[in-house]
């Protein structure tokens, strides 16, 4: 890593995950001097203890299924059992090779890494371990952990967050997973391929709440069928320790025993103690308040990603750091519209999303202005040839554009792009309805749909 060298720098950049580095590609390419300074590896949670290895884990476990379940396809093969030091080397490898090509990236004239400890300790200044650099400019890009409950301690070895489950190096023979948010239904999924007893514990009355409630209910569906259990609308009050794992209670006294439990209640904001207050910034919840250009109302100072309020993706991150990085060189860039970003729950069956759910379209232009459509994937041949179940549902403005894409099933996430196009073109669904989808794949069910919504239905079953 490089050092400080004195002097001032175009931008300072607190933070190297997904916002910070991707601000720092960004503000090396339009000309301006950067300092990128963290004291983990680059890259940050996203690629090293988040989405890239989450991912990884639920391919290794979606191979687990097809292995179990190939007969099905005429293909005899037997699960002998999960190596998971065999899986563990598959997911360090992806992780490795991704990071040794931003180590890459990032090893330019214009950025200047530095590893450590750093603080704001003034409006333009970071110290890093005794060293002041100056920036122009501040961007703040710390990221989130792993919430827990108060009082519920976290031991790392019964009680553990998804930082400590990404390096088991068994396969729990049960587990208590306690969120049925998109991190808790992932390694819910994740655990039950790969053959552990799997009881997701969820205080809101369904699975992936802020998802619309048609995608919950299939997904609800989907893992009863798949044997993982979950009890919704179910409070959490307290974990005990027993002579061979961890035994859960919830409201109305009713017990779950595991041999471990998963605390995936979501993500805070990292800002403790690290002098933003003191230099005036204002934060709520330990979030960094800022407006919608991302300044925080102090001095030359941004924020970025998973402290800033609002959807906690690395690809929003991402995007706010290129964001940033043009506003301060002077480019003008267009305010990025949160409802905008694409939204994606990697569990089986995936799930991802677009836009405003049935609900919050019908309570921002009432409930007689929005029209929704739901287009089984049962009409779909790629579906039928992956034996998947699931539907794309679309909301649109009556007269308008379309409001939101939501899809459960096979592969949805790799249809988001077009969803993500659709949404932020404010697009129609009879313009959609022009385009050519590709015969047969699961991108047709989206093309499918909006046929249907046009009033010209074809492969749409009930």
């Amino acid at each position: 890593m490089s050092q400080p060298n004195g002097g001032t720098f175009d931008l300072v950049i607190l933070g190297a995950g997904s916002g910070g580095y991707a601000a720092a590609l960004r503000a090396a390419e339009l000309n301006l001097s950067v300092a990128l300074i963290d004291e983990a590896e680059w890259g940050g949670t996203c690629l090293h203890r988040g989405c890239v290895p989450t991912k990884a884990l639920l391919h290794a476990a979606e191979i687990a299924d097809q292995t179990r379940e190939s007969e099905q396809f005429g293909i005899k093969a037997d699960l002998v059992g999960i190596d998971m030091a065999g899986v563990n080397a598959y997911k360090e490898g992806v992780v490795s090779r991704l990071y040794k090509g931003l180590q890459g990236l990032l090893k330019q004239d214009k950025i200047t890494q530095i590893a450590g400890h750093g603080k704001l300790v003034a409006k333009d200044t970071v110290e890093v371990d005794g060293q002041r650099i100056t920036g122009r400019n501040i961007i703040l890009a710390t990221g989130s952990y792993s919430r827990t409950i108060p009082g519920l301690e976290i031991d790392g070895t019964r009680v553990i967050t998804s930082e400590h489950a990404l390096k088991l190096d068994r396969v729990p023979s049960s587990a208590i997973v306690l969120g049925g948010g998109v991190i808790g239904v992932e390694f819910a999924s994740v655990w039950k391929s790969f053959g552990a007893d799997v009881t997701i514990i969820e205080a809101l009355p369904r699975l992936v709440a802020l998802e619309d409630e048609d995608i919950s209910k299939q997904v609800e569906r989907a893992f009863r069928k798949r044997k993982i259990n979950f009890k919704v609308g179910k409070p959490f009050e307290k974990v005990e320790h027993t002579e061979n794992g961890v035994r859960a209670t919830i409201a109305g006294g009713e017990t779950v025993e595991a041999e471990v439990l998963l605390v995936a209640v979501g993500r805070g904001a990292r800002t403790s103690d690290l002098g933003y207050e003191e230099q005036g910034i204002t934060l709520d919840r330990g979030f960094v308040i800022t407006n919608e250009r991302l300044h925080t109302g102090v001095g030359n100072i941004y924020a970025v990603g998973d402290i800033v309020p609002g959807l906690q993706l690395a690809h929003r991150g991402f995007a706010q750091g290129i964001f940033i990085a043009e506003e301060i060189a002077g480019l003008h860039p267009a305010v990025i519209d949160e409802t905008g970003i694409p939204r994606v729950t990697y569990c089986d069956p995936e799930v991802a999303s677009m836009g405003l759910t049935e609900a919050k379209a019908k309570q921002q232009y009432g409930a007689d202005k929005v029209t929704t459509y739901n287009y089984n994937l049962g009409g779909n041949g790629k579906s039928q040839i992956l034996k998947t179940q699931g539907f794309v549902k679309l909301v649109r403005l009556n007269d308008g554009p379309v409001l939101g894409v939501h899809m459960v099933g096979a592969r949805m996430s790799e249809q988001v792009g077009e969803a993500q196009l659709i949404y932020n073109w404010e697009a129609f669904p009879e313009e959609v309805a022009q385009l050519v989808h590709a015969h047969p794949t699961q991108n047709e069910a989206l093309g499918e749909a909006f046929l249907a919504l046009s009033g010209k239905p074809l492969h749409a079953h009930s």
